[in-house]
């Protein structure tokens, strides 16, 4: 009976080496052939709708969802004298309308807001340690949180030129006199190819960048 005890330890005990040392290295080979973040975004180039004049807005051809193409008249501002015609600058699909017919509004007022929903891309934030194992043209595979089901392939296409704390507002600063050194991220934008229509610009992403 302890002999068979001991048979089954042993058995279990083995098991439990192999189950450690697989781990080990398969946690070796991600972080040999792959730099991964879940500190990315998804986002969209965006073009604000603005008013040409001050006046009043006599026609508003768009809302929410609605496809525009570039230099599209979308509706008309009357300053008065005249009907000033309200034009989108480039092709894409409206995703906030903040303005009504017969409203009063200034020039260069923003009345929409436009995003190129066909070219979207994720901005992930890669650590400066890392960045040196970063080069244009990298497979990345891209998973999205609001389409968890699904995961992307796309590609690095651009790497930031300066850290994310040199746009911050308030500078790293310490009352004390005393400095507590911070690994600084960059911003490295990838590109998703064949994204669904459950995937929208704000959406929280997870990239796996091939080395």
């Amino acid at each position: 009976m302890n002999r068979s005890r001991l048979i089954i330890a042993n058995i279990i005990g083995v098991l439990v080496i192999c189950f450690f040392i697989a781990a080990g290295a398969y946690f070796y080979y991600e972080k040999s052939n792959f730099i991964k973040t879940e500190d990315a975004v998804v986002q969209a180039d965006m073009m604000p709708l603005v008013s040409p004049a001050q006046g009043v807005l006599t026609s508003w051809n768009i809302q929410d969802g609605t496809d525009v193409s570039d230099k599209n008249i979308v509706g008309g501002v009357s300053d008065g004298t005249k009907v000033v015609p309200v034009s989108s600058r480039m092709n894409g699909k409206v995703i906030k309308n903040d303005a009504r017919v017969n409203q009063l509004v200034q020039a260069g007022q923003v009345l929409a807001q436009e995003a190129d929903m066909d070219h979207l891309f994720v901005v992930a934030n890669i650590k400066e340690t890392q960045l040196k194992d970063i080069k244009v043209g990298q497979s990345v595979d891209i998973s999205v949180d609001g389409d968890s089901g699904t995961k992307f392939e796309g590609v690095v296409k651009e790497i930031g030129y300066a850290t994310n704390s040199v746009f911050s507002v308030l500078p790293q600063q310490s009352s004390t006199g005393s400095y507590t050194k911070v690994t600084q991220k960059i911003p490295v934008k990838i590109s998703i190819n064949q994204v669904s229509t459950k995937v929208l610009p704000g959406m929280n992403a997870e990239v796996k960048i091939s080395l």
